[in-house]
């Protein structure tokens, strides 16, 4: 069950229903009693800003009603809000269908212009730890975002509640405590509740220093909570620090004492500023919309993101094939030229599974073309990747439709003007922007008819080329003039009272006009969502049109994007910084329930070096999608144009990373099923631990592989920090008994260093240079046994692209177990998948004594040894049906 709560505003409904089961107290009204100057007294970092609109003399504050006092060396506001500010007065509690309601009013309104004077407030009990708390507006109809496909709406639940609520009736506010220890969780009353047409701001303290989440930011896994600002503003910017970039996630985990933890979700899509500061507490400003809050009250972390994704969605399954290696750039002028790069990392003896192209295929920068000269053949190029070298096949999908081609010549855009499908400027006219191919209109993708479109020209363009997946790029949407060709009209939504920090200064800073009109509403409500709703015609299109597992890949995200899309982290630059940064932006998104991400390995834009790009390629082994990408003004980076030395090291990495694809692709199930974790924090495995609480250098995958790799310039050796308990090198099986400490590993260049947890058994398998030709090899069993002599593993399986073959059952998944000096695999569920591969060998770390024997499924075993010195024993030459039950026993 998910733990969650919700606050809501909207008109009264019949309250005929009976009260809620979990107590609820209502604090009367404070009755202060302090003069003005003693409410003004309070330190730095108490103070919430009451100047956020703009910068205000002492005069201009003080008629605000607010506190001025100006400070040196702080970031801290000079003008702030005294601790009973006027605010909102809470009516009684009254029951409703699913929980309970108050309305608020105010006796005088606020110093926002349009000031909202009532508001509707209701409290759902969506789970025992997931409370919902929602305040609008009940007079006025105002956006309510609504997630595509959906995403089921929660009951109330009946269950005991993790968590106690208090209500503070005047000045409005609410306290949230964690049941079990009295932790304050949530407190509002330290600064008033404001709610404008433009303009809605929540304040509350936080449990602890400790926060992660509020992305798209480029920003360690920990936040910086002294007096920083994160915008939330979808934007086609290259990641920097203190910028909004692609994607807009309003959601952040708070990791508490003792290995709990809780979550925050602000379901809102208008333009959004967190403020931070390091009281703890943080404010949320948003632009428009309705308060609409999840708490989520876990209470660990993994348990939080579970709560969290069964509000937005689980991820998708991706393709087995997705999980290869990509490789594309930006630069591959023609058919020729890609087949050529194919052909040297294959003539390398380097994997590589898909291989891609930009915008360089399109006729004159048109989505849904071709160059004639250059990429006339294309089809002819994709089917021999499919049927000589068992690869895949993906292309770039812009969302801007040229609009200047001769009428009749061009049927995307034709068609979508008969079926009226792209979006309107305020004047009704079709709004044209500025994007690769020139002048361009935009599809508005919160329309059906939007849909069917996008998917008869997949259709159309899919009988030319057979592509095997879709990348969508530009799709914030990014434009080359700040709103239209003809700019935006002066209102209030393309120049709201208040404007966030965002790159430009304005809203349509290299986007469409904020008055655009879509179907569902204007684009100043919709921006953030852009992406996702493209994001899900082009899921669902693929499905159709091929169907098979869809592949789609986004630049722009928003909270339910990956229900149908991978990420990856935009224009990165090819220096060591953005290495470093790459772990906690994947990390990240792993927190925002899209595990299939990663970086464009040895950066997009500039010039790599030999040496970057390998210990780029070694840590983007270990992304969860593995894409060497970059711009066409730089030096090439394929593997292949590296010296020896470099290629080997290159090649060690990836055969590590395909050995492990099935591990991976079960990781991948699990995130799809119970919505776990594939990319970790290290504090999700061990939250009670201190030291892995703000770690972002080294990750896991899953529980069970621990990811240390090089981030410095010249290093050959890691400091890296191992939890306490046994971890094994995956390389050797050499142990390290870790007390939770720092370790200096080695790490020449060819080393990446991984480590198995002790207790867990790693399926791999053979690699290859395609993963149509790795998934036919052999498996092996990696088996680290803890203290006690034990392990668990397990393997999901299938065809690896078949649509909801979970759902519909037709998969195999096995468990495997160590105890007792044997190993055992037990089928669980078999459909045919599995037949014909078989158990090649198996490696045991942690085996104490030397075995005299080993005897698999009752007969000895020739091919065994055993390492004195690492305690490894490996088994080689078998032959076990997979499909069938497996015991292998060494004998003492």
């Amino acid at each position: 069950m998910a733990l969650c709560i919700k606050l809501t505003v909207a008109k009264l409904i019949a309250l005929a229903m009976f009260a809620s089961s979990y107590l609820i107290k209502v604090k009367p009204d404070y009755n202060w009693v302090e003069t003005p100057s003693l409410q003004c007294v309070m330190a730095p970092e108490r103070r919430f800003d009451c100047a956020r609109d703009r910068v205000l003399s002492k005069r201009e504050c003080e008629q605000r009603a607010c506190c001025y006092s100006p400070l040196n060396d702080s970031r801290a506001p000079w003008c702030f809000y005294p601790h009973s500010y006027p605010g909102y007065t809470m009516g009684p509690l009254t029951p409703t269908q699913r929980g309970q309601a108050a309305t608020l009013t105010r006796a005088t309104a606020s110093y926002l212009p349009r000031d909202v004077s009532t508001l509707y407030l209701e409290e759902t009990q969506e789970s025992a730890g997931c409370l919902r708390l929602t305040m609008k507006d009940p007079w006025s109809h105002r956006y309510e975002v609504d997630l595509p496909d959906g995403v089921p709406q929660g009951k109330a639940s009946s269950q005991d509640a993790l968590y106690n609520i208090e209500y503070q009736t005047k000045p409005f506010g609410f306290i949230v405590t964690r049941k079990s220890n009295g932790r304050v969780i949530m407190n509002t009353t330290v600064a008033p509740v404001l709610f404008s047409d433009q303009y809605l701001q929540l304040s509350t303290t936080l449990a602890s220093s400790l926060v992660s989440g509020l992305g798209e930011h480029y920003t360690s896994l920990i936040l910086d909570l002294n007096w920083t600002s994160l915008t939330l503003w979808n934007r086609d910017m290259a990641p920097h620090a203190d910028a909004n970039l692609y994607g807009s996630h309003p959601f952040y985990m708070v990791q508490e004492e003792d290995g709990l933890a809780h979550g925050v979700f602000l379901l809102n899509s208008n333009a959004i500023e967190v403020i931070l500061q390091p009281l703890p507490a943080l404010t949320w400003v948003s632009t428009g919309g309705i308060l609409d809050l999840y708490v989520f009250m876990g209470p660990d972390p993994q348990t939080v993101i579970r709560q969290y994704l069964q509000i937005i969605g689980y991820p998708m399954m991706p393709p087995y094939w997705s999980l290869g290696f990509h490789l594309c750039r930006w630069g591959y002028t023609s058919t020729n030229m890609t087949r050529q790069v194919v052909h040297r990392m294959h003539d390398a003896n380097l994997p590589l599974d898909v291989q891609w192209n930009d915008l360089d295929y399109a006729a004159k920068h048109r989505v849904f073309t071709l160059d004639p000269l250059r990429f006339g053949d294309l089809k002819e190029m994709v089917e021999e990747l499919h049927h000589k070298r068992g690869m895949k096949y993906i292309l770039i999908l812009d969302p801007g439709i040229s609009t200047t081609s001769p009428p009749g010549t061009y049927p995307p855009f034709d068609n979508g003007l008969k079926r009226d499908v792209f979006i309107k400027n305020a004047s009704g006219d079709l709004l044209i922007g500025k994007v690769w191919p020139g002048p361009t209109a935009f599809p508005d993708f919160t329309n059906p008819e939007t849909r069917q479109w996008w998917e008869d020209c997949i259709r159309a363009f899919y009988a030319k080329v057979p592509v095997d997946g879709l990348w969508i790029d530009m799709n914030e949407p990014s434009n080359f003039v700040a709103g239209s060709l003809e700019g935006c009209p002066d209102t209030d939504l393309e120049n709201p009272p208040y404007t966030p920090r965002v790159i430009g200064g304005r809203l349509n800073s290299e986007t469409i006009c904020m008055s655009a009109q879509q179907k569902l509403s204007t684009h100043y409500n919709l921006h953030n969502m852009y992406g996702l709703t493209e994001a899900f015609a082009t899921y669902s299109a693929l499905m159709k049109v091929r169907g098979k597992r869809p592949f789609v890949l986004s630049r722009s995200s928003y909270p339910s994007i990956g229900r149908f899309s991978g990420v990856w982290t935009g224009d990165v630059r090819s220096d060591w910084e953005q290495l470093r940064y790459s772990i906690p932006s994947v990390l990240q998104f792993s927190l925002f329930g899209v595990p299939l991400v990663g970086a464009d390995i040895c950066g997009f834009q500039g010039n790599t070096t030999e040496e970057l790009c390998v210990r780029w390629m070694q840590l983007g082994a270990f992304y969860p999608f593995m894409r060497n990408h970059n711009d066409k003004p730089y030096a090439s980076q394929e593997p292949y144009v590296f010296g020896q030395k470099a290629q080997t090291a290159m090649r060690i990495a990836l055969n590590l990373r395909y050995s492990l694809l099935p591990f991976l692709y079960t990781l991948f199930h699990h995130a799809h099923t119970s919505a776990d974790m594939v990319a970790r924090p290290l504090f999700m495995e061990f939250p009670t631990d201190p030291n892995s609480q703000t770690i972002d250098r080294q990750f896991l995958w899953g529980s069970s592989l621990l990811i240390s790799p090089v981030l410095e310039e010249g290093a050959v050796e890691v400091a890296a920090y191992l939890p306490p308990c046994t971890w094994y090198s995956l390389h050797n099986g050499q142990p390290l008994y870790s007390k939770g400490q720092f370790l200096v590993l080695s790490a020449p260049l060819d080393t990446i260093n991984i480590h198995v947890r002790e207790g867990h058994i790693i399926p791999q398998q053979e690699s290859a240079l395609t993963t149509a030709a790795s998934r036919r090899n052999p498996f092996v069993l990696t088996v680290a046994l803890s203290a006690a002599g034990s392990a668990w593993g397990d393997l999901f399986w299938d065809d690896g692209d078949s649509i909801d073959t979970f759902e519909r059952g037709t998969y195999c998944y096995i468990i495997f177990t160590a105890e007792q000096s044997q190993v055992m695999s037990v089928p669980i569920r078999m459909n045919g998948a599995l037949d014909g591969l078989i158990l090649g060998g198996m490696q045991v770390f942690g085996v104490l004594s030397p075995p005299q024997y080993v005897v698999a499924n009752g007969e000895k075993v020739k091919d065994f040894l055993y390492n004195n010195d690492t305690k490894v024993l490996k088994v080689s030459s078998l032959a076990l049906p997979l499909s069938k039950m497996i015991t292998i026993q060494w004998v003492l």
